[in-house]
């Protein structure tokens, strides 16, 4: 079961952040944004379907999140975890810790915004259209 959400780099992506990434419905990022890769998303936790989000409450589930750009692909996988509610309007955040908020989508993540390949990157500061696709198994 899959979910993709599209957003637009920006000059300050500088994907920097050591135990998240995000994407955010916001149309401007600041500097101080080091775990944001895209903003305008088109779509927030709180538009995903109540299947995807109820299969992510298991702490048994596998989210992948394929993030691609401009020919570029990387991949982050992480699991669920129950207290998950994929509520929030504005943002969504895959952590590497098990935090949850209403932002989170994904915890226990094996990489973050810091480790997302460079060229993939570059273009998103560029302002690269960026596809991230959440997928649950």
């Amino acid at each position: 079961m899959d979910e993709r959400i599209t957003a637009r780099g920006h000059e300050h992506v500088s994907a920097e952040h050591a135990s998240t990434l995000e994407l955010t419905s916001d149309d401007f990022l600041t500097p101080a944004g080091d775990c944001i890769l895209g903003i305008e998303a088109d779509r927030v936790p709180a538009d995903f379907d109540p299947a995807f989000v109820e299969a992510c409450r298991d702490t048994s589930a596998t989210i992948t999140a394929t993030i691609e750009a401009d020919g570029h692909t990387d991949t982050i996988v992480g699991h669920g975890h129950p207290d998950l509610s994929f509520e929030n309007t504005r943002s969504l955040v895959a952590r590497t810790s098990d935090y949850v908020d209403d932002r989170t989508v994904l915890v226990g993540a094996d990489g973050a915004a810091a480790d997302v390949d460079r060229e993939l990157v570059d273009a998103l500061a560029e302002g690269a259209e960026v596809t991230l696709t959440l997928t649950v198994e």
